[in-house]
């Protein structure tokens, strides 16, 4: 059986090192990189399963990284970083981290959040049916264990995020979900005060299917996916 593979791009050594040292005693295959661009080769070459990703590089920021990651790969994300504040917290899960940790950190925090990410993961993905893995509206289908959206037939470049918020709204047809809701649902954690970022990636859902027809606001409570959208 393939052991999951963790990248860890950090550039404090003695950090990178702890952490690389805990996730294999756990029996994770981990590679260290000490900056973004040597990170990016290894995303690469290292086709990694999770990204432990450090906000402070010496090359480049890591939430630029955190951005291009997730226009590229389809792989979870967890920061760390010594940032603290509220707004830095919503700004790396607007940039498609899936979790963050703040310095100083327990390594069995970190251990017990990328289990926790990583089960999340499979949960979403994991389906009964290949017929049931299907949906279909208008011009538009998801093919959820794949994990693609077409349009027209053409692939519509989505984010893990706003392929999992297009999957519940769509399944759920009808039925109004809160902000609140949908920011548990994808990103696993209720984050008081931060349901702008459910804003965020439902406009640029919108915006990508051209679907403001589809997926209305209910003011005051949330979103739903209009019924009679086939």
């Amino acid at each position: 059986m393939e052991k999951t593979k963790i990248l860890i791009i950090e550039d404090e050594e003695a950090i990178a090192d702890l952490l690389a040292y805990g996730l294999t005693k756990e029996g994770f295959e981990t590679m260290i990189a000490g900056n973004g661009a040597n990170g990016l080769r290894a995303m690469e070459q290292f086709k990694p399963n999770l990204l432990l990703l450090d906000w402070m590089l010496p090359d480049q920021s890591g939430l630029d990284i955190c951005r291009k990651v997730t226009a590229d790969y389809n792989i979870p994300i967890l920061m760390i970083t010594a940032k603290s504040d509220i707004t830095d917290k919503i700004l790396g899960l607007e940039f498609g981290a899936d979790d963050y940790i703040t310095k100083p950190f327990d390594l069995r925090e970190v251990i017990a959040r990328i289990r926790t990410i990583l089960r999340r993961m499979a949960q979403a993905s994991k389906g009964v049916e290949v017929e049931t893995e299907r949906i279909r509206f208008k011009n538009i289908e998801i093919v959820k264990h794949e994990r693609v959206v077409r349009k027209n037939e053409e692939v519509i470049e989505l984010t893990p995020k706003e392929f999992d918020l297009l999957v519940k709204l769509s399944g759920n047809r009808g039925r109004i979900f809160t902000r609140e809701e949908l920011l548990e649902y994808v990103w696993g954690y209720e984050y008081a005060g931060e349901t702008r970022t459910v804003d965020n990636h439902i406009q640029r859902l919108r915006k990508k299917l051209d679907a403001n027809d589809l997926i209305t606001t209910v003011f005051g409570i949330g979103y739903k996916f209009e019924k009679g959208a086939d």
